[in-house]
C-alpha cells in the first residue's frame, strides 16, 4: 500500500481537480475532502448551512471563511483524515484559508500543493458541457452522456446542468479565481510546497505527473 499523503489541490473551476481527487483517494487510500460536495449535500438536504451556502452557490459566490474554515476544521477532526492523511478539493481559496489550515495541522503541515494549469477558454469549453448526478455527484459531459436517459450509470439519479455551471455564474467564480485563489499560488511558492501540472494533459497524464510528484518528495522527505 502506498504512503498516505496531505495534499491539496488548487485550479480555476473545470480544471479537472474533482477527477484528479478521485483517482488519488483511492491511490493513496485517504479521504477526498471536497468542500463543493459537502456543500451541495447540505443543500439537497435543506439544513441550516445548505440553506446558507445555496445563497452564495448558486449566484456563483464563494462561501465566507468562517463558514468553511469551521466546517473543514471540524472534517479534518474525523479519524480517517488524522491517519494516513487526506486530499483538500476546494479549500483553501484564500490566503486566509490557508493560514488558517496551517495552524489546523499544526504539529504537522501539508506534504505538497498541487495546482492544476488550464487555459480559460479550456475551463468554459468544459464547464459549458458539463453534467452531473443530482444524487451521487459523478460527473459527465455532453461528449460523455450517460448510457441512458440521462440517468447516473452509477446510482440512477438524474444528471443535470449546475446552477454554477451556467454561463454567468462561471464567469463570476473565474473572476473570483483570479482575485482571491490566485495569490494563494504565491503563497504556496513561497512556503516551498507548490507544483504546477499541465491540467490540459489527457487525465491520465495528468495523474502520472501527479503521483510522481509527490513520491518525489516523499522519498525526498525520507532521505533527509
Amino acid at each position: 500500500m502506498s504512503a498516505g499523503v496531505r495534499l491539496v489541490i488548487l485550479g480555476k473551476q473545470g480544471a479537472g481537480k474533482g477527477t484528479q481527487c478521485v483517482q488519488l483517494s483511492r491511490h493513496y487510500v485517504v479521504p477526498h475532502i471536497s468542500t463543493g460536495d459537502m456543500f451541495r449535500a447540505a443543500m439537497k438536504s435543506g439544513t441550516q448551512m445548505g440553506l446558507l451556502a445555496r445563497t452564495f452557490v448558486d449566484d456563483g459566490q464563494l462561501v465566507p471563511d468562517e463558514v468553511v474554515i469551521g466546517i473543514i476544521a471540524e472534517r479534518l477532526s474525523d479519524k480517517d483524515a488524522r491517519g494516513r492523511g487526506f486530499i483538500l478539493d476546494g479549500f483553501p481559496r484564500t490566503v486566509h484559508q490557508a493560514q488558517a489550515l496551517s495552524e489546523l495541522l499544526l504539529p504537522g503541515r501539508l506534504d505538497i500543493v498541487i495546482d492544476l494549469a488550464v487555459d480559460t477558454a479550456l475551463v468554459l469549453e468544459r464547464l459549458a458541457s458539463r453534467r452531473v448526478c443530482s444524487s451521487c455527484g459523478h460527473n459527465y459531459s455532453v461528449q460523455k452522456p450517460p448510457k441512458f436517459n440521462w440517468n447516473c450509470d452509477h446510482c440512477g439519479g438524474e444528471v443535470v446542468q449546475r446552477p454554477d455551471d451556467k454561463s454567468e455564474a462561471i464567469q463570476t467564480r473565474l473572476d473570483l479565481y483570479e482575485s482571491q485563489t490566485s495569490p494563494l499560488i504565491e503563497h504556496y511558492c513561497n512556503e516551498g510546497l507548490l507544483e504546477t501540472m499541465d491540467g490540459a494533459k489527457p487525465m491520465d497524464e495528468v495523474f502520472t505527473d501527479i503521483v510522481n510528484a509527490i513520491d518525489a518528495r516523499q522519498a525526498a522527505r525520507s532521505r533527509s
